[in-house]
């Protein structure tokens, strides 16, 4: 629906439009999947051209195998924040420009706004649907080119114009949380590696014995429900160590920490960082963001928050913003306290 509605704001704009469709994960002959019969009759209601593009060998080396690994090594990957740089502003857009486009567009909630001279990536207005956090990543090079129709629309807007305009699906056919699993992720991995990392100890926090896990593979940070333990209050998974192949557990309150170091950072708005900045960082996508400090390290930041933030975890994202600007983001290496 997104995407259906934001080719259809470029078109009512006069703007020549083509339909460009992904194919990245291997589900037999591309023609014949109900993903690629749903984006051509979308492409037919808007009277646009579709091209369908078979990138599953590109997806599976930048996308898939990157998300296996990372949980092999006990951390919490995320794909989309992955996928935008890679594949869609990667790969896709040099396809779109062997095409003769001179942008490409998507249907993220996120807005692009021209001051001082130079493009800045925003905040979408919906505060429930912005997506922008997923768009650290982006070459601040590629901005000029990039287009975002939804920015300033709010989901009910858009699923609106996209019925006056005859989309003709039924909202729940909307993407997947991650796109290219249709079963539990745990079985994803187990399906495609040989030997899954074996059962193992869960602790306490003082080495104690609770029960066992399933392999570290299965268990995220933060997690309470699914460990096979009880002990008369809730236990949460504090962290995941895969040299010792143990989950440690405790209260909810031992899962707020301050300080993280980030490591592959990425600066949209300014050059790299010299010096200590305040900021809002948030580390996932449902996360408000927070105030704190970023101080430029040997390799990466050091980012200290005010107030300590639940479950920090290695591995996934962390977007940085002044107001509702995107400034950059990185990748959480280790929470240091």
């Amino acid at each position: 629906m997104d995407s259906f509605t934001a080719a259809l704001l470029l078109r009512e704009k006069g703007l020549e439009v083509i339909a460009l469709w992904m194919y990245v994960v291997d589900e037999g002959p591309m023609e014949k999947t109900a993903s690629f019969q749903r984006a051509r009759e979308g492409a037919r209601r808007l009277d646009v051209p579709f091209v369908p593009i078979d990138l599953r060998e590109e997806f599976e080396e930048a996308i898939i195998k990157p998300f296996v690994e990372e949980y092999l090594r006990g951390r919490t990957p995320n794909p989309c924040v992955l996928c935008n740089p890679r594949i869609k502003f990667g790969v896709l857009w040099r396809e779109a420009r062997r095409l003769g486009a001179e942008g490409l567009a998507t249907g993220h909630y996120a807005r692009k706004e021209m001051r001082g001279g130079k493009y800045l990536l925003m905040r979408g207005v919906d505060p429930k649907r912005d997506q922008s956090y997923f768009l650290w990543g982006l070459p601040r090079g590629l901005l000029p080119f990039a287009h975002f129709p939804l920015g300033g629309m709010r989901k009910e807007e858009v699923r609106e114009k996209a019925k006056e305009a005859g989309y003709p699906f039924p909202e729940e056919d909307e993407s997947h949380e991650i796109c290219f699993i249709r079963e539990d992720y745990r079985k994803f991995i187990e399906n495609r590696i040989k030997d899954p990392p074996p059962p193992g100890p869960i602790v306490d926090g003082k080495g104690r014995v609770l029960g066992r896990h399933r392999g570290i593979h299965t268990v995220t940070v933060g997690q309470r429900r699914g460990l096979g333990i009880r002990r008369g209050r809730p236990l949460y998974v504090l962290r995941i160590e895969p040299e010792g192949n143990r989950i440690v557990v405790g209260e909810k309150k031992d899962l707020f920490r301050r300080r993280l170091l980030v490591k592959g950072v990425n600066w949209l708005h300014s050059e790299p960082l010299r010096g200590e900045m305040e900021v809002e960082g948030k580390i996932r996508y449902r996360h408000s963001p927070a105030p704190c400090r970023i101080i430029p390290q040997e390799e990466g930041l050091l980012c200290e928050f005010e107030e300590p933030q639940q479950a920090p975890t290695p591995g996934q994202a962390i977007a940085f913003y002044q107001g509702e600007v995107l400034l950059g983001g990185g990748w959480i290496e280790e929470v240091v306290e």
